[in-house]
């Protein structure tokens, strides 16, 4: 697993999963998705605000589970992570999964967003979506996208 340094900062505007997400395992969570050193903010929103951002930042109208706003890949990692805690849970609670895990997995998701991966072309999302199940499995969880 990787020992990436990590400068973090989370935040929680909605603070309805702040037990579920304390700093260690955020930490612990991000730094396994990193593959250079990273300064990453994690923000936990509510639907509103989730809804704003992706309206005004990508045009879609609507709360989604995790932004990613990267500035920068290397030689330092420097992104923002938005996550909106009710997309998460309702998105945990329709899979059958535990909230935490599905945070981690959005955490990872994100974070390899920073670091330039992407899922927009089929060969792209091929080679993200293996990343990301490699880092899960990694960290304890079941892989998100095993075929049951």
């Amino acid at each position: 697993m990787s020992q990436a340094e990590l400068s973090l900062s989370l935040q929680f505007a909605d603070p309805r999963h702040r037990a579920l997400l304390p700093r260690h395992k955020v930490q612990r969570w991000i730094r396994a998705a990193l593959e250079l050193p990273g300064e990453i903010t994690v923000r936990i929103v509510d639907a509103e605000e989730g809804q704003a951002l992706n309206r005004d930042f990508r045009s879609k109208d609507y709360a989604t589970n995790v932004l990613t706003f990267d500035y920068s890949h290397e030689p330092v990692v420097t992104a923002d992570l938005v996550i909106c805690a009710e997309v998460v849970e309702r998105e945990a609670l329709e899979a059958g999964i535990d909230i935490a895990a599905h945070y981690a997995h959005m955490l990872v998701h994100g974070t390899l967003h920073a670091q330039g991966y992407d899922h927009e072309e089929d060969d792209e999302a091929e080679c993200m979506e293996a990343r990301e199940s490699e880092v899960l499995m990694a960290l304890g969880f079941a892989d998100p996208y095993a075929k049951t």
